[in-house]
């Protein structure tokens, strides 16, 4: 089964992390999303726990 895009259609992309404030994909990954493999979209979604503390860092600076 194909791993659903996490996009809420609200791209807010923060310039330290270059990650989407919403998404948490990267812009180069939010516009390969559909050429990628499930394993890569996986990995991205997976991830996310570990982009969530980056971009507090990042905004708390």
């Amino acid at each position: 089964m194909a791993v659903k895009s996490p996009c809420t259609g609200v791209c807010e992309f923060e310039g330290r992390t270059g990650y989407c404030g919403e998404c948490l994909r990267t812009l180069d990954e939010a516009r390969s999303w559909k050429k990628m493999t499930d394993h890569k979209r996986h990995q991205i979604i997976n991830d996310k726990p570990r982009r969530i503390q980056k971009l507090a860092k990042a905004t708390a600076a």
